[in-house]
């Protein structure tokens, strides 16, 4: 897909915001350019992600950056016609690069919840997921949500887990982790007693963690999308790229290739 032309972009966000626009020249109130005029400008799209969250993103033993959510990156960048730049970060701080003007958008397997969507604008879904609980093989008394009271549970910082947690199981013991391996070492190590993590992240790990299983079904549904600053001409470029990249069957492809099933809807 090419970009629209400018005009084209206008008449589509309305007449509010097309004036917007074209009054600031594509900058923003505050005279900082906008994340499409950057994108265009530049032809490079800068991704945010944490590098140490497989199978979405981390490094392969070549010392490079691989993973579902890389390779979706690259189609999307491919799609938009300009080339992708990755930015690592801790999860802490991806939101707080995407706000400083470091990076373009965050890709990071991001759940859309309510009170993000407020602040950021979010594409169409790329992947829907839900939460499972991961504990170490033979442990008892934890098949469940319910389970996690007065339980030590570790889940990433500031991530959609513990939030979950927070909000739905007040009596948890939630400790909080930068990465995923800190956690699971942890939880090895009998530091905390259970984990809190995506259902396809962790059916990736498990198939090569025979000390540790998913305790029950995975639960509380949830959709992951591109963030990006609050940017109305960049969501449609880059839901334009999504659209497309569903069209011709690339996404399904770069989904079955990672997980052996269509992830993405």
């Amino acid at each position: 897909m090419r970009f629209p032309a400018r005009r084209d972009i206008l008449l589509g966000l309305g007449a509010g915001s097309a004036l917007a626009l074209a009054g600031c020249g594509g900058k923003d109130t505050a005279g900082v350019q906008s994340g499409a005029a950057r994108v265009e400008a530049a032809k490079t799209l800068r991704i945010g992600l944490e590098g140490t969250y497989p199978p979405f993103n981390f490094q392969g033993a070549d010392g490079q950056l691989t993973g579902f959510d890389v390779e979706f990156g690259k189609a999307l960048a491919e799609q938009m016609k300009v080339k992708p730049e990755f930015v690592a970060a801790p999860f802490a701080g991806l939101l707080g690069a995407l706000e400083s003007g470091r990076t373009d958008v965050v890709i990071n397997q991001i759940t859309i919840t309510p009170e993000r969507a407020a602040k950021y604008d979010f594409s169409k879904p790329y992947t829907v997921s839900g939460i499972l609980i991961i504990v170490p093989r033979g442990k008892t008394g934890i098949t469940g949500p319910a389970d996690l009271a007065g339980k030590k549970v570790g889940v990433g910082l500031g991530t959609h887990y513990e939030q979950w947690l927070r909000q739905n199981q007040p009596k948890a013991d939630v400790r909080t982790y930068d990465d995923d391996p800190t956690k699971y070492q942890d939880l090895r190590a009998g530091r905390i007693d259970a984990v809190l993590n995506d259902r396809l992240v962790a059916a990736d790990f498990l198939k090569t963690a025979p000390d540790l299983i998913a305790a029950g079904p995975p639960f509380a549904p949830q959709s992951q999308g591109v963030v990006m600053k609050r940017d109305p001409a960049l969501k449609v470029l880059v839901d334009e790229a999504i659209d497309a990249l569903r069209a011709n069957g690339r996404l399904a492809a770069i989904s079955q290739k990672w997980f052996g099933l269509d992830v993405t809807r």
